[in-house]
């Protein structure tokens, strides 16, 4: 299944190529490695699943003789089944994931299918996951704007303490995550997929039903955090207005 950016049509043209290579049972690595070799040239090693960590899972770095970059990303099917099932009922999890800052949130495995192009799929199931996943669920969208406008809250309640102590990491950390939470909570509220923190600010910003220059605001915010205490006293100010316009927003589901 074709990912990311290419598949949602806002690629850059020196973007990677994201593929998503769906597998029941275990990976054939050795199969996957001959045919990396044969398409680059050369040897490519396949990380085994969960070797990129429980949510990425696992997969290779392709460079073809062209140069493209094609980043294979394995995906056990049973499993975005199971989190799919679980959306539906309105439960979701945020797994500590190595390039995922904010965490690997799980309605990223069935919004990858929403929003991918199937390239390959011998028995249709990937078709019928697609067109199932097309519709946000109505029980997530409550669960999750609720959870993430919470959890800004509260990172923004921590993030007063540091701001007194002067702790600017901690501090930061908090501000980030609830900048991340708010536009989480922005997508859901929409019913729009959010994969990753790539590109997710500037997406939440262009929806309708957004703070006034929320997207300015945040950057601003997370771009001069600052380091003394009148400083960081402002940026907290900043981030408890955001998080009160956008739980405002959300209304019921918050």
């Amino acid at each position: 299944m074709l990912g990311g950016s290419r598949a949602r049509g806002t690629h850059r043209p020196d973007s990677d190529w994201d593929l998503g290579v769906y597998y029941r049972g275990a990976p054939d690595l050795g199969a996957l490695e001959e045919l990396a070799a044969e398409v680059t040239g050369g040897p490519v090693e396949v990380y085994a699943p969960g070797a990129w960590g429980a949510w990425v899972n696992g997969g290779a770095w392709l460079v073809l003789p062209d140069g493209s970059r094609v980043d294979w990303i394995l995906r056990d099917v049973d499993r975005v089944r199971r989190v799919w099932e679980e959306c539906r009922e309105g439960r979701y999890e945020i797994g500590a994931q190595a390039g995922h800052p904010l965490g690997f949130w799980s309605p990223a495995y069935p919004g990858e299918a929403a929003l991918g192009r199937v390239l390959a799929d011998t028995d249709g199931e990937l078709a019928r996951l697609r067109q199932e996943t097309r519709t946000y669920p109505e029980a997530l969208r409550t669960a999750l704007t609720g959870g993430a406008v919470w959890d800004a809250g509260f990172s923004v309640a921590m993030a007063g303490k540091s701001c007194l102590a002067r702790d600017v990491l901690h501090a930061a950390l908090c501000l980030s995550r609830a900048v991340g939470g708010l536009v989480q909570a922005l997508h859901a509220h929409h019913r729009v997929w959010c994969l990753n923190e790539k590109g997710a600010l500037a997406a939440a910003s262009a929806m309708p039903e957004t703070p006034h220059d929320f997207g300015a605001r945040a950057t601003a915010l997370l771009g001069g955090i600052g380091r003394g205490e009148a400083e960081l006293t402002r940026s907290l100010e900043t981030a408890t207005g955001l998080v009160d316009e956008v739980r405002e927003i959300v209304g019921a589901e918050a």
